[in-house]
């Protein structure tokens, strides 16, 4: 093994041996776990076989490889081995090589062929093959097709160990490094040699940075055309999808090209140089310009899709005169008498603006009655339409005439509560397939002949795209909204936007009827919105109090409220903590581990599974953080875990937990614990669409970098019943204080009104300090891309 220590360094541990058996193998990150018989170590041991864990292509059993890494103890199953590296043995001895020659890796080629290519070429045979595939000329039984066909698939096999020896080389990882390979196949290293920047655009996890290191490593100078490309790419999408933006001015784009090619020890990047290459992404299609704006082409086709089809359905005029006003009061009063309600003119009006229009904007904070409006225009509709509101009436094709959506699942949840009628996710009514897209388009048009959509504050540019594009044009549609709270994760600001461009009727409630209820906390948002704090608001109500606390002293004094709640009856899913950072002592993951061992402690028996540094237990309240169609699960999603089962107890051999999110029961294998987190505190932003009993809102000045009016108020209306505040009262003074959205760079009113603030054009792009781990970090946004948009 003298050839192993040179090439991984006299330190690699490895072993050599024969594939008895592929226990697990994931085909979306290549994790895979291996039962190999031992047939050489470079350590002494008494076990005849291991298991072998790593990343590795689907390797095939009763085969020999080599594996390089480190043995592990398990403290569960014992000894294991990690890989690093690995490489295929190719057999030494005749009957070796022509056992793996008549293998199914080789197409065509049977025993006595295989016998044949070993009489010529001897126990040298493969090395040969691989050094001149010429030498299969001379070979009876073998054509020039098969004799290529063998060598191609020979070097196909050894490519893979070439590859990834070349990449940990380079300082990849095994991990990335078999991401790297599943991007380029056998190209792999002619792709890293003539653009390494390649790999900004197509490999996930490889930023403009780490490639610029690789490009650096092979002497690629500082002016190469697609070096200064790839850091235009590079920053036109990292700021589109961490701030929001949809586009970037020229300008901007290459101040912050100009800032990011200069970090390296290269030479100083002209701006002038920016600018040919950026024409140049502009005529490669690689970015769209217009009119000085700089656009990823996914966002730039999204708005103008956006525009062209509410333009579309706003076209229809046939609601105006559909039915006489005498009519509609008439079904108004009716409604009023049965369900005991009086509306307000500005309802009234919402209603019939509703009924009478093709699309209408319904807008207001908590307690101004939207959920009323809504129920209202659903009952009137059904009255003047002569269509039932039972869905037993209608055929199992036959489509429900109101459609009723959300952007998440506790959205949806909360409007069918509300409403009484069923309400689905927008991913679900437009049938999302993950990789294979969305069902309903323009060629397959949604049923339905009323469209209500709650929460659009929370629908980002490309889901509205994917949405709109689906709606046929005799369609109503009713978007319900409060422009007051946080934007969408994605980028974009959809309701913003359409309110400003005044193209859509609109109406905005301003009237407070739960106040009337005396909730003191529908009262804090509305003086929250008018940027005001209450001066009593120390001073506690019936449903809200303010703790004063340092953060030092913060665990000490959520651990009291929450058990204080518990010995008054209260459960984790009634009591939710929101906070807006997650690192730092009263952050998200601190606070959970808190609150981990406050609502779920460890206890004999209770089952539990460690995955990096967190700790899963039966009972633990979680979140879904990216969208599993498949399994009916979205981003956002609240569940408990209901079951742990650990890899000895069944047939795949994995440790496995199972979450119910509402009865829908999804289990997750260990490589997918990542596609959820603990949920007993989490981010303000992942809580928008939701409703909790009680919530709990630390707010302290280490928050300072994202204390905002809208994050403030989107948090505080999340509460129904009772709000507890803990922190610093000059931190949630100057969190109301400060309105800096940091307004989104978009276009969509400009696509729908053809006018645009030119001091939008010229104002200078705020460029906030970001952390990659507050708010949504866990998002990816191509999620909601159609593949051909990727």
């Amino acid at each position: 093994m003298q050839e192993s220590a040179d090439l991984f360094g006299e330190n690699k541990q490895y072993i050599k041996g024969l594939v008895k058996v592929v226990i697990f193998h994931n085909e979306q990150n290549l994790y895979s776990v291996l039962k190999v018989r031992i047939h050489e170590s470079s350590e002494p041991l008494e076990e005849k076989e291991i298991t072998v864990t790593g990343y590795f292509p689907l390797l095939h059993e009763d085969e020999t490889y080599t594996f390089f890494g480190a043995f592990t103890n398990h403290p569960k199953f014992g000894l294991q081995f990690q890989t690093e590296h690995f490489r295929k043995e190719i057999p030494q001895t005749k009957d070796g090589i022509i056992q793996y020659l008549s293998s199914d890796l080789f197409k065509g080629i049977g025993k006595k062929t295989a016998e044949a290519i070993v009489e010529k070429l001897g126990d040298s045979a493969i090395s040969k093959i691989l050094e001149n595939p010429s030498v299969l000329e001379d070979i009876p039984k073998i054509n020039r097709e098969k004799a290529k066909q063998l060598a191609e698939s020979l070097i196909a096999h050894q490519g893979l160990e070439r590859t990834m020896i070349a990449l940990n080389q380079f300082g990849f990882g095994p991990q990335l490094a078999m991401k790297i390979y599943q991007a380029y196949q056998d190209n792999t290293l002619t792709v890293i040699q003539e653009n390494p920047y390649q790999l900004v655009q197509d490999v996930e996890g490889i930023g403009f940075l780490r490639a610029d290191e690789l490009g650096n490593q092979l002497g690629i100078s500082g002016e190469d055309p697609e070096r200064i490309k790839a850091a235009c790419l590079y920053n036109v999408e990292y700021m589109c999808l961490q701030e929001g933006h949809v586009y970037l001015t020229i300008e901007q784009l290459i101040h912050k090209t100009k800032e990011l090619l200069n970090q390296s020890k290269q030479a100083p990047i002209q701006e002038t140089e920016i600018s040919t290459q950026i024409i140049a992404l502009g005529n490669e299609k690689k970015i769209i310009i217009e009119d000085e704006r700089a656009y990823v082409p996914s966002l730039f086709y999204a708005e103008q899709g956006v525009a062209k089809n509410i333009k579309r359905i706003l076209a229809q005029d046939e609601y105006s005169n559909l039915f006489p006003e005498s009519e509609f009061l008439l079904s108004l009063g009716a409604l009023e008498e049965r369900m005991k309600v009086q509306y307000a003119p500005t309802q009234k009006d919402a209603i019939q603006k509703a009924l009478m229009s093709p699309m209408l904007l319904l807008t207001g904070g908590p307690g101004t009655g939207k959920t009323t409006v809504i129920k209202g225009i659903v009952e009137i509709y059904s009255d003047l339409h002569g269509c039932s509101l039972d869905l037993n009436d209608y055929k199992k094709e036959e489509p429900f005439p109101i459609v009723l959506v959300a952007p998440t699942g506790r959205a949806a949840k909360r409007m069918s509560e509300a409403t009484g009628m069923p309400a689905v996710t927008i991913h679900r009514l437009l049938k999302w397939n993950g990789a294979d897209g969305f069902e309903h388009d323009e060629d397959n048009p949604i049923g339905g002949k009323l469209l209500i959509v709650d929460e659009v504050s929370m629908v980002d540019i490309w889901i509205a795209n994917q949405l709109f594009k689906a709606l046929p044009d005799n369609i109503q549609v009713i978007m319900v909204g409060d422009e007051d709270q946080l934007p969408s994760v994605g980028p974009g600001q959809v309701l913003r936007d359409l309110l400003a461009s005044q193209m859509i009727p609109t109406v905005r409630l301003t009237d407070i009827y739960r106040q009337a209820e005396g909730s003191s906390i529908i009262e804090l948002a509305h003086e929250i919105k008018k940027g005001t704090l209450p001066a009593n608001i120390a001073a506690p109500t019936s449903d809200r109090s303010f703790i004063q606390c340092s953060q030092a002293q913060m665990k000490e004094v959520i651990e009291k409220v929450i058990k204080s709640a518990i010995r008054k009856g209260y459960t984790a899913k009634d009591i939710q903590v929101l906070a807006p950072m997650y690192r730092g002592p009263a952050g998200i993951d601190q606070l959970n581990l808190l609150l981990q061992d406050i609502f779920n402690p460890m206890e004999p028996g209770k089952r539990e599974l460690k995955y990096g540094d967190v700790v899963y237990r039966n009972g633990d309240k979680v979140l879904q953080l990216v969208n599993q169609p498949e399994s009916n699960v979205f981003n956002g999603d609240i569940g408990e875990i209901v079951a742990i089962f650990y890899a000895k107890e069944n047939t795949e051999k994995e440790d496995m937990i199972v979450i119910s999110f509402d009865g829908n029961e999804v289990t997750y294998t260990k490589q997918d614990f990542n596609q959820f987190t603990h949920a007993f505190c989490c981010s303000i932003h992942k809580s928008q669409g939701s409703e909790f009993p009680i919530v709990v809102l630390p707010i302290v000045k280490g928050y300072f970098r994202m204390l905002r009016r809208n994050l403030i108020y989107t948090a505080i209306t999340r509460s129904k019943r009772s709000l507890v505040l803990c922190g610093e009262k000059e931190a949630l003074q100057w969190g109301i204080k400060n309105n800096d959205s940091s307004d989104r760079q978009t276009s969509l009113r400009l696509k729908l009104t053809g006018n645009i603030d030119e001091d939008e054009l010229q104002k200078e792009l705020p460029f906030p300090v970001s952390d990659a781990n507050i708010g949504m970090e866990n998002v990816t946004p191509y999620d909601f891309m159609e593949p051909s948009e990727t």
